[in-house]
Parts: C-alpha cells; sequence; structure tokens
C-alpha cells in the first residue's frame, strides 16, 4: 500500500512556506517563497490574495516535484496564516481589493475611536484590545472607501481565500476558522460567533461576514481546474486552517493548561495556555486567541523589539571599538550572549526598554527605546545583559497580568521556538526571571507541521491532536530549571521594569504632543 502524506502551508507576511510530512510527522520536504509587500504611498501597506494563491502553488509544487511522491499520495492539505490583516472577495470570490496588511496603519482614525467610545466592551467580548485588525480595517474601508465596499460580498482571511480559490467556492461558502476571531474586533469570542452587539454598534452587515468553522472543517477538495497549478491529484482534502500563532502552539504542543510558549524571534511573542477565557480589560496588553484544542486558549502578547533589538545592538554596539570595527567570530551572537553571561543578573543597576518602534501590548506607539541607570563601570556586555534581560522582563510583565486574571494557573513548563532558543544562556535568563523551567523544541519548522496536523484531522488520520501534538513536540537536551537565587533577585527588578514602562509611557506621550 503506498504511503500516505500531508502537507502543511504557511501563508506568512514575507514569504509562503509548504511542508510535506509522512502520516506519522517525518519531514518529506520543504520549499519556500517571497510574498511581495507594495507600499503604493506612505503609511499603506498592501498585500494581493492571488501573490498567496501563485506562491502557495508553487511551494507545494515544489514539495511534491522534491519528494518524488504520486501526487494522489497526498490525502490533505491545510494552511495558517498571518492573522490580523484582512481580505476581500466579490460574490464569485474574485478580490475585491487588494489585502489590507497588518502593518498597514490607515485605521489608525478608527481604532482611536473604537478604543474610546467602546474599547472595554471589543476588549471583554473579542479577548483583544481595540488595534490595527479586522474591525477597524472594515470600519475604515465602509468610511473611506464606500465603493469598494459595496463589492465585497465576503472579507477573509487568506488562509480561506487561497483554500476557497482551491476548491471552487462562492463568496457564500467564504469561512474564517475560529483561531482568528479575536483578531475581528467584531465577535463573542467565548460562544464562537459574531457578535450582534458589536457589528450594530460598528454598523457592519453580518452577511459580509464568513462563516465561523472548526480549523479541521473540511471547505472542500481540490478541483480539477486548480489541481495542476499545485501538482496536486483533483480531490485531495482541503482542511480551514488556522491563524499562524496557533499552529505554532499546536505544533510545539501547547495543549495543557499551565504550559508557556515563547516564540523568540524578530518579534518576541508570549503566550501562555489556559482553560479559561480571559479578557485583559484593566490592561488591554494580553490578546486572548483561542487554541486549536477545544476548551483551550492562549492569552498572549508580543514585543516588536525582541530578537531584532538584539541584532539592532549588535550591529550598532557590540562589534566596534572606539568607532572600528573589529575582528570578531563570525557568530557575533554566540559571542555577545557569551559576554553577557559573565554579568550578574540585574546588570548591575542598568535596564533597557525594548521598544525601539513603539509598545505594541499595550498599544502605545509613542514609546522609543531607553537605557536607564548606567555609569562609568559599565560594560559593552552590561549592555548586552540588559537587552536579554529586558525581553525577560516584557513577558514576566504580561505573566503577571496573566496570574493576576487566572490567580490559580499553576505554570509547569516553557517551550521556546525561533532563533533564540538556539541559545541556552537566553533561556537561562529566562527561566530564572520568570521561575518556570525552559524547553527548547527540537526541529525548526512548528506552523507548517501545525497545520499538517489538522490536515490529518480534516482526513480522518488523526482522532486527538492533543495527543498527537503532545507527542511529537520533542524537547531538545535537558530542560533549563530556574536558579533559585537569581529568580529572588530577579523578582523586585521585575517591578521596578514595570513601574519603569510605566513612567516611560507618560514621558514619550509627553514628548509626542511637542513634535511638529
Amino acid at each position: 500500500m503506498a504511503m500516505k502524506y500531508l502537507l502543511g502551508v504557511d501563508l506568512g507576511t514575507s514569504s509562503t512556506k509548504s511542508a510535506l510530512y509522512t502520516t506519522d510527522g517525518k519531514l518529506v520536504a520543504e520549499s519556500t517563497v517571497e510574498v511581495p509587500i507594495y507600499y503604493p504611498t506612505p503609511g499603506v501597506v498592501e498585500q494581493d490574495n492571488d501573490d498567496f494563491y501563485q506562491t502557495a502553488a508553487v511551494t507545494v509544487r515544489n514539495c511534491i516535484e522534491e519528494s518524488g511522491i504520486e501526487p494522489k499520495q497526498v490525502i490533505a492539505l491545510a494552511f495558517d496564516s498571518q492573522m490580523a490583516g484582512i481580505g476581500t472577495v466579490d460574490e464569485d470570490f474574485n478580490p475585491a481589493s487588494r489585502f489590507d496588511s497588518w502593518l498597514d496603519m490607515r485605521c489608525q482614525p478608527q481604532i482611536e475611536y473604537i478604543e474610546k467610545n467602546y474599547g472595554d466592551l471589543v476588549t471583554s467580548l473579542t479577548g483583544c484590545p481595540p488595534t490595527c485588525d479586522h474591525g477597524p480595517k472594515i470600519l475604515w474601508w465602509k468610511e473611506e472607501q464606500q465603493d469598494v465596499y459595496q463589492r465585497i460580498a465576503k472579507f477573509v482571511t487568506p488562509a480561506g481565500y487561497v483554500a476557497g480559490k482551491m476548491a471552487g467556492l462562492k463568496a457564500e461558502d467564504a469561512f474564517m476558522d475560529y483561531t482568528f476571531i479575536h483578531f475581528s474586533g467584531l465577535s463573542d469570542a467565548q460562544n464562537g460567533t459574531w457578535s450582534d452587539e458589536l457589528c450594530s454598534a460598528f454598523g457592519i452587515e453580518q452577511d459580509k461576514l464568513p462563516k465561523i468553522v472548526e480549523p479541521w472543517h473540511v471547505v472542500g477538495e481540490v478541483t480539477e481546474a486548480v489541481a495542476k497549478d499545485f501538482g496536486l491529484a483533483p480531490g485531495t482534502i482541503l482542511a480551514a486552517g488556522c491563524g499562524d500563532t496557533a499552529a505554532n502552539a499546536l505544533g510545539g504542543g501547547i495543549v495543557q493548561a499551565g504550559m508557556v510558549f515563547d516564540v523568540a524571534g524578530t518579534a518576541a511573542v508570549f503566550a501562555g495556555c489556559t482553560d479559561k477565557f480571559v479578557a485583559d480589560v484593566k490592561n488591554k496588553a494580553l490578546l486572548t486567541m483561542r487554541s486549536v484544542i477545544p476548551g483551550l486558549w492562549n492569552p498572549l502578547a508580543y514585543i516588536g523589539g525582541g530578537g531584532i533589538a538584539l541584532r539592532w545592538f549588535r550591529d550598532q554596539f557590540f562589534n566596534t571599538l572606539r568607532g572600528k570595527q573589529q575582528e570578531l567570530p563570525t557568530d557575533l551572537y554566540a559571542e555577545m550572549i557569551g559576554a553577557a553571561n559573565e554579568v550578574p543578573p540585574g546588570s548591575e543597576g542598568l535596564f533597557f526598554s525594548p521598544h525601539l518602534g513603539g509598545r505594541i501590548c499595550p498599544a502605545t506607539p509613542e514609546m522609543r527605546g531607553a537605557w536607564l541607570g548606567f555609569s562609568w563601570g559599565h560594560t559593552q556586555a552590561h549592555f548586552a545583559r540588559a537587552v536579554l534581560e529586558s525581553v525577560a522582563f516584557e513577558y514576566a510583565y504580561y505573566l503577571s497580568i496573566l496570574l493576576d486574571l487566572i490567580p490559580d494557573l499553576e505554570l509547569f513548563q516553557a517551550r521556546v521556538i525561533g532563533g533564540g532558543a538556539r541559545s541556552p544562556y537566553w533561556n537561562q535568563i529566562k527561566a530564572d526571571v520568570l521561575g518556570v523551567p525552559y524547553h527548547p523544541l527540537q526541529g525548526s519548522e512548528f506552523g507548517s507541521w501545525g497545520s499538517a496536523m489538522i490536515a490529518g484531522k480534516a482526513a480522518g488520520i488523526f482522532d486527538d491532536l492533543s495527543a498527537i501534538a503532545h507527542e511529537k513536540a520533542i524537547p531538545r537536551g535537558i530542560p533549563l530549571q530556574p536558579d533559585p537565587d537569581h529568580h529572588d533577585v530577579y523578582r523586585s527588578l521585575i517591578a521596578k521594569y514595570i513601574r519603569l514602562q510605566s513612567t516611560l509611557r507618560d514621558t514619550f506621550v509627553e514628548f509626542e504632543s511637542f513634535n511638529p
């Protein structure tokens, strides 16, 4: 009997990645292609739905060709995609406009209006405070692009668009899986429905919104018309899929309340796992996403200046001395983090604020980076350690909010993926600050595997996604345990960091008012 395969496709902001797996989770082939991003005028950031389709077709076809398997051996595929941007289709499921990227800030006036008048209501119902997501973007179209708005039959995600085109859907069949709906600005997330109250408040017709489905919902099969584009056999099962963060969490085995998930990438994402829905109405810092696993939730937040802040410091300061570039080892990150490890916890009174391009959670675009407390005795190594500690302190702030909302939540494990996961020193700092054991995971691609698992459930290969996700997410090496003495030092510093961020927020907001 011929072996069967599953495909997971990640539709990211800058690239599309497809990965082919055996049904027991072995990676067979993968392919990545860049996705165009368009900047037609200052402040406008758009993408094309058909670019998502074309790059998905190329990468899937590459996987089939590289593996040498027969197309009919692929039994199912699912997509995950960027979450906060939103696209559109007309009645025939053709794009009614370009995809409005999560990077596009045209809807800032709508965000401010929603926050001022309905901020607490949106947060309590959706689990997500007003931000640059579907709701404000839809309201922008309604108010500023009325002709386009009238042509829009449904609003769709990239995953929903590509799968819909492959299945030959019409607008009436458009869908969105439930992991996206906290970012809709229009949902009752707890009940998994669109909110009559919010749609009415903003004058948004619910018939323009897609139906809400489970990630493994079979939306259709690959049609004859598109099979050749993808190198697939007609009739291949198409699952609804999920958001990219949800796919990463599933691929990382975040399937039990009390787990913590750290995506240590260019941006740094921190997510908890709970069996309770929480809404951070007070701070508006946490965004509560439905997990793929029914009954679980992922309250999360992210830092724009995570790994990218470390890269900035490396490029601007660490590889120079008295204005001249130094001959240092190729792996400057390892050299820099190794030097930072020689500095005591707390960087001897030096603090860094990592929000060089504004704070995202809670939304404070006026904020910028800052160094505080440095003196004659501080060295490059101190500054490097302060950068590393700032990400851990920011995580601790998010965690303090979560434990405020769920005081009885017992944390027992943090799992970390991304480029930063390769650094045991940085992982140890995070473990010491948070007081939670840190487990780096084997492998490098978790989103595509999460999507492949969803495809497998849609095809009847997997029954219990929680069990298969737990089984296949394998820690790398020995978990890093928190150092009790270091944790004690950090506990007082966390409180100081939180107060410092509050002061900086007020300062930068005041400074912004003086800008011309």
